[in-house]
């Protein structure tokens, strides 16, 4: 029976990389498959892992239609069985609601990854929705580490190098805007001391007591 799963974890956790690696896994027992992302660091049209790995990707716009694309494939002779959906924080709540017809109406295997919350702890749309009607959320089981050695639990935005709680949701990073923007993977403690590697590093060079 097809399944919607949601594969979700911090920054850092190894989402991408087990998203080639579940189409690979699919696609080498002779099954059909079409491969998503949206905003990737790579670029438009791409899926990028941070251990270096990379393919071709269809690019989700606001305007995607899952169900059109994919009965698209099939008018062209091309049944589709499985769907791998990379940055799916970023697809809208319609978008995941077409996913789960997919899966229900067209027995289309939906495989999403992506994290959950922003850096200010609040959830993404597509994700929430994505919890709402997956038949599984399965937490990744590799561990993101905060600079301080424990397990990260939130993303944090950094602009030329502080944290900030506040600011559009979806920024991506290294835009090469006048300011410099950046992502890092806090533990809760640190998350809410605002704390980040380079301030916990500029605190020690100024000789000041580090909180861990």
């Amino acid at each position: 029976m097809a399944e919607l799963v949601f594969f979700s974890g911090t920054m850092d956790c190894g989402k991408s990389t087990l998203a080639l690696q579940m189409d690979h896994n699919h696609a080498a027992r002779g099954r059909t498959g079409l491969v998503f992302t949206r905003d990737d660091r790579a670029g438009t049209d791409r899926i990028s892992s941070r251990l270096g790995l990379e393919r071709v990707a269809r690019e989700v716009h606001d305007e995607t239609d899952f169900g059109d694309v994919v009965l698209r494939e099939h008018a062209a002779g091309r049944p589709i069985d499985y769907l791998v959906c990379d940055e799916a924080q970023f697809y809208s709540p319609e978008q995941v609601e077409q996913l789960a017809r997919l899966v229900d109406e067209m027995a289309v295997d939906v495989f999403a990854f992506g994290i959950t919350a922003d850096f200010r702890t609040r959830l993404f749309p597509g994700a929430a929705r994505l919890i709402e009607l997956a038949d599984r959320v399965e937490v990744l089981q590799v561990r993101s580490l905060c600079w301080c050695g424990a397990r990260a639990t939130h993303n944090a935005r950094t602009v030329d190098g502080v944290m900030v709680v506040e600011g559009e949701q979806v920024v991506v990073g290294d835009t090469g805007g006048a300011a410099s923007i950046g992502y890092e993977v806090l533990c809760r403690r640190h998350h809410m001391r605002r704390m980040t590697a380079s301030g916990a590093r500029a605190r020690t060079e100024h000789g000041a007591t580090v909180l861990l």
